[in-house]
């Protein structure tokens, strides 16, 4: 397999490890911000040494640019993870899930061509349709009016502010590691440290109720810490490796084609032909997009 494909194959990966946890955050929903504490702390812990390998080996981002990007991805990641944890507690897996990750990588791309300078082709603008034509026939089964139900609603309300908010934090990362050069390990890391610190005061004013929040819920604490870094780091060495954000962003909503299925398999949720053909659909945009990258 030739260089030009591996970021797309590490985009992949990375798209089929977000939707594993993104499922295992839906179980932990009634936890809220306490859960999103916890595997937080659990990233911390288990990318220490990788982070630390790299800084003894020479990485470095020090500069009040890179701290600042650092500050900014850190309050955007808590974020994120807040509205998605709250759209989990009031709306279902099938609704939030691909609302976020379907409405995030138009206004990715957008900016991507907006603001940092890069050039859509006519193979680039046909797969970001395809995919986001996709995402749209997953979550509607090719039925547009089921938003129109209340709790599809307020899956579309949350769903869509976890959107923006991934638009958002994909292109000051995507700064980070590719106009300050911060290692993705380095900046997943200290990122997940500045959430943490601003969780912190919050987190322990409540600390008599973690017990009783986290009854269950530890295992599923222990994988998401370690999974979700992973998923993010993934896509980080793409963009390292050159990938164009407005190639990235799209390409990681394979992991809709996989929520599907997990919605299938794990929560008995229906599949009917109009998904199928919105998994096709995501297939043939993610392939365009990746011949024009």
């Amino acid at each position: 397999m030739g260089a030009t494909w591996l970021p797309l194959v590490l985009v992949v990966s990375a798209a089929l490890i977000h939707a594993t946890w993104n499922l295992l955050a839906k179980r932990a929903a009634d936890a809220g911000p306490t859960f999103v504490f916890v595997f937080t702390f659990v990233a911390m812990v288990v990318y220490l040494p990788w982070t630390m390998w790299l800084l003894f080996h020479g990485e470095s981002f020090w500069g009040w640019e890179a701290l600042l990007c650092i500050a900014l991805s850190g309050f955007l990641h808590l974020i994120y993870n807040l509205c998605l944890q709250r759209g989990y507690q009031v709306a279902d897996f099938s609704v939030v899930y691909p609302v976020a990750r379907g409405s995030a990588p138009l206004m990715s791309s957008v900016g991507a061509f907006i603001l940092l300078g890069e050039q859509p082709s006519l193979y680039g603008v046909m797969g970001l349709i395809a995919v986001v034509l996709g995402i749209a026939l997953i979550s509607t089964q090719g039925n547009l009016a089921s938003f129109k139900e209340p709790g599809a609603y307020r899956g579309v309300q949350w769903g869509g502010l976890t959107g923006m908010i991934i638009a958002s934090y994909t292109l000051v990362d995507a700064f980070g590691v590719k106009a300050l050069l911060i290692h993705p390990v380095v900046l997943d890391w200290f990122s997940n440290s500045a959430r943490l610190l601003f969780m912190a005061p919050w987190q322990w004013g409540a600390r008599h109720k973690v017990r009783e929040r986290m009854r269950g819920k530890w295992v599923l604490a222990i994988a998401v810490g370690m999974l979700s870094p992973l998923s993010y780091i993934l896509v980080l060495l793409a963009l390292k490796m050159g990938a164009e954000v407005s190639f990235v962003a799209p390409a990681r909503e394979m992991s809709m084609m996989v929520g599907a299925l997990l919605g299938m398999v794990v929560l008995r949720e229906a599949v009917g032909v109009w998904r199928l053909v919105g998994c096709g659909v995501l297939i043939v945009g993610v392939l365009l997009l990746s011949s024009y990258n």
